[in-house]
């Protein structure tokens, strides 16, 4: 018996032996980047998640870059993935875009927007070329000219005046009910003052479960969110099914676009506009909160930023005929030096550690064999934190951008994305955050009362937040 035992367990551990061997050393015909897979299953998900304790490329990359080089192999959440630092490598790929890759999303990821099977693959371009249009439509340079400004300005007025009335407030929290309130108004109709639920709460449950294993079983995280995203979806699909059987509810919003594009747009349906709004509103809600709550951060470690943004924007204000009056896309257009504080601010944010494409057939790039099926994670970070092209990148120094030229900015600074996937939001992303700096520094003062310490888990976390004091300026 004890013989007959052995064996089982010497055959268990030589085939499980083999299966180990084939996931760290998959054939291919051509040259795999080095690196290592992992375990099966996880792969090396758990040292991705692990927090860095900067600004600086997260630990899990940029150790691996000193091991293995520029491009190397991994695994995440049971996915097979090339990772590249390298400019020359992720500018090709994303130049191939439709031939050689795709757009793709971590598991957890697709499953949150149901990004899967034959819907994906075959409508993912048709998709995302009529979703950049109708956010161009709603969010882009003639919408912001012609209604949001003032919107915007007024949501910031609002906001301000009441955070100032409370104390100290964690900026991070407030501000991404405020973004997403907002968003949320403009695009459905969304009323967070008459509504009984709060919706910005179910969105930053459901943040931290993108990278953790897809597992939708009782108990876990992912679950969880999983519950939550479909009480998000009922809801929007309520109001969807509201505005379809009641015309007078109508507001010419984001929503009323999508139901008359129903009857030319086939995949506008019933069950995907709702999905349409809940990857905007993500979108929107965490980047630019995240980046707001960062500008906190930079701006009360670095006083003579303050001083220099005060003094441009009350220069604005005194060219003004009326003190009073509201501020206009020429004021916008004129802020050089807050434009160099949004810069510097995406620059060292990197708020997603990379864009993630999926290979359509095998290819070759940089001397290294692409399967075909397997995830290339293109670390555009890399490029923003590079100490060859930015001096001390984890330094927040606005001047720097006086010194940098168009050619050296538009090879290294990617803060939206790139190829045809560039963000849509790119302009009101950096509309809000100029227009919440001009109200800030001309009718605020703010003190950080406690908090500020960031980390990388590989998205920017704030541990226990940073807490702002604001007390109007006479």
């Amino acid at each position: 018996m004890w013989a007959i035992g052995l064996v089982v367990v010497a055959l268990a551990v030589i085939y499980y032996t083999h299966l180990l061997f084939k996931w760290r050393s998959p054939k291919i015909e051509g040259v795999l980047p080095p690196g290592s897979m992992g375990w099966p299953l996880i792969g090396e998900t758990l040292q991705f998640i692990i927090p860095g304790k900067s600004l600086d490329l997260h630990p899990f990359v940029k150790k691996r870059m000193q091991k293995y080089g520029p491009i190397f192999k991994t695994s995440l959440v049971g996915r097979p993935i090339i990772v590249s630092t390298d400019y020359e490598m992720n500018k090709y790929i994303l130049q191939h875009e439709g031939t050689l890759v795709e757009l793709w999303y971590l598991d957890s990821f697709a499953k949150f927007f149901a990004l899967e099977g034959e819907t994906r693959v075959n409508a993912i371009g048709t998709v995302h070329k009529y979703l950049r249009s109708i956010t161009l439509n709603h969010f882009g340079v003639e919408s912001l000219k012609e209604s949001l400004l003032p919107k915007i300005e007024d949501m910031l007025h609002t906001n301000l005046a009441k955070w100032a009335s409370q104390g100290p407030v964690d900026v991070k929290q407030v501000i991404s009910v405020m973004v997403f309130n907002f968003t949320a108004n403009k695009i459905f109709g969304y009323d967070a003052e008459h509504s009984k639920e709060k919706l910005s709460e179910n969105y930053t449950k459901i943040l931290n479960s993108f990278i953790s294993l897809p597992l939708n079983i009782p108990g876990t995280s992912f679950h969880k969110c999983m519950q939550d995203r479909e009480k998000m979806l009922k809801l929007l699909k309520d109001t969807l099914m509201e505005r379809l059987n009641d015309p007078s509810k109508r507001r010419g919003d984001f929503l009323d676009q999508a139901i008359d594009d129903m009857k030319t747009e086939k995949f506008l349906t019933v069950d995907f506009i709702p999905q349409l709004m809940f990857g905007i509103l993500f979108a929107s809600f965490e980047s630019m909160s995240t980046t707001l709550t960062l500008t906190f951060k930079f701006l009360t470690e670095n006083p003579r930023v303050v001083e220099e943004l005060r003094a441009e924007h009350e220069a604005i204000v005194k060219k003004r005929e009326n003190p009073n009056s509201r501020l206009t896309w020429e004021e916008y257009r004129s802020m050089t030096f807050t434009q160099m504080v949004v810069n510097e601010t995406l620059r060292i944010s990197n708020i997603p550690p990379g864009l993630f494409r999926k290979a359509l057939k095998d290819f070759q790039v940089k001397g290294y064999t692409v399967p075909a099926g397997w995830t290339v994670m293109l670390v555009t970070p890399a490029t923003q934190l590079n100490p060859d092209t930015f001096k001390d990148p984890v330094t927040f120094n606005p001047w720097r951008w006086q010194e940098l030229d168009q050619v050296t900015i538009s090879k290294n600074f990617m803060p939206f994305g790139g190829g045809t996937r560039q963000c849509a939001g790119a302009e009101y992303s950096k509309l809000v955050l100029s227009t919440f700096l001009h109200i800030l520094v001309t009718d605020y003062s703010f003190t950080k009362i406690r908090g500020g310490a960031v980390s990388r888990t590989p998205i920017i976390s704030f541990g226990d937040g940073i807490h702002i004091k604001f007390t109007a300026r006479a």
